[in-house]
């Protein structure tokens, strides 16, 4: 059992957690970050990781994972823990200290002064196809996020669904990959139509293999390894597909999950928090982001940006009560150097 200690737990590894650690490194706090999917980023890096966010400020157009690279380069001097694909279980409070052990379906323990809980919606795991066997590829050749497409350099990668996900990376990899083949259930994608376009050039130019209309029936490896991805028709006709990599993008669910049981004061399936510090009903538990709600709350991503700051900047008030903290402005604090 894997046991820590830190000032601050950050729940959830998305663009708002991870500013949460910037800000919470400004104000000299240690973090631990846990994240329920395989690879940082959140719902950015999971769902729309080319697709460009337009209200950034000083952005006037960002990806997904070129804000989570950017996000992580200014968390990286900070020096976060990160404990991924584990879910955050158990948050007891210690009456005697007014610490928190936080513990995690990894059996990862983390005693800390603080929560900052930025998990969105809720925790968010990938739909499964109904696969036999499917668990035994995860992690080696079935994967459901891309942290970065240089990893399936020459990969022969078998792409499933028909989603923004799906063709945005079928068209990121089609130079990259040593064969990229789309499974879909039917010709027409609920993808952009500038993204559906490109995918269909792609195809007429034999760039992409456009497995169409077909389905995921089954798979066939060794020790975790893929060699074939077998797809079927509604009639019933299998068709085999050479495949190292499985990426099976058929959405995240999300739900609160054990953050419901936790006692926070709920509104509308939020957390309820002062909007001047993002504080919840438990001393020391803050929440920002999508999962927070007050009068007024906007779900953006500027304002989820915001409200990582104030919490940050309440969470150092909660450790130190009573210690003089005179605000200074990056400009003159600076940051430290990464190692």
């Amino acid at each position: 059992m894997a046991q820590h200690s830190t000032d601050v737990v950050v729940i959830g590894a998305g663009p708002i957690g991870l500013f949460a650690i910037f800000e919470c490194g400004m104000e000299k706090l240690s973090c631990h970050v846990v994240d329920t999917l395989e690879a940082i980023g959140g719902q950015c890096a999971a769902l729309y990781p080319e697709k460009p966010i337009y209200d950034i400020p000083a952005h006037p157009a960002i990806t997904g994972q070129e804000l989570v690279d950017r996000l992580c380069q200014q968390a990286a001097p900070f020096k976060p823990t990160f404990h991924l694909n584990q879910q955050v279980e158990g948050l007891v409070r210690n009456a005697e200290t007014g610490r928190w052990t936080v513990t995690t379906s990894a059996g990862t323990v983390i005693d800390t002064a603080t929560v900052i809980v930025a998990a969105g919606s809720g925790a968010f795991g990938p739909n499964r196809p109904p696969i036999k066997g499917l668990e035994a590829f995860e992690g080696t050749s079935v994967f459901y996020m891309v942290g970065r497409r240089e990893d399936l350099r020459g990969k022969r990668v078998v792409i499933a669904g028909g989603g923004d996900s799906a063709v945005d990376w079928a068209l990121s990899l089609a130079d990259v990959a040593a064969k990229v083949s789309v499974v879909h259930r039917r010709p027409k994608f609920r993808a952009a139509p500038d993204s559906e376009a490109k995918l269909a050039k792609l195809a007429a130019e034999g760039a992409i293999d456009l497995v169409v209309p077909y389905q995921l029936k089954s798979i066939a490896g060794d020790n975790g390894r893929l060699h074939t991805v077998t797809v079927a028709d509604l009639d019933g006709n299998t068709r085999d597909l050479e495949a190292d990599v499985l990426l099976p993008f058929f959405g995240l669910a999300a739900n609160l999950g054990p953050i419901a049981g936790w006692g926070l004061a709920m509104e509308n399936g939020a957390v309820s928090v002062d909007p001047a510090t993002c504080a919840t009903n438990h001393p020391g538990v803050f929440a920002v982001g999508d999962i927070a709600t007050y009068p007024g709350k906007l779900k953006l991503i500027l304002c989820g940006f915001a409200e990582a700051a104030q919490a940050a900047h309440a969470a150092r008030a909660h450790i130190h009560p009573g210690e003089v903290v005179h605000f200074a402005y990056s400009t003159t604090q600076g940051v430290p150097k990464t190692a």
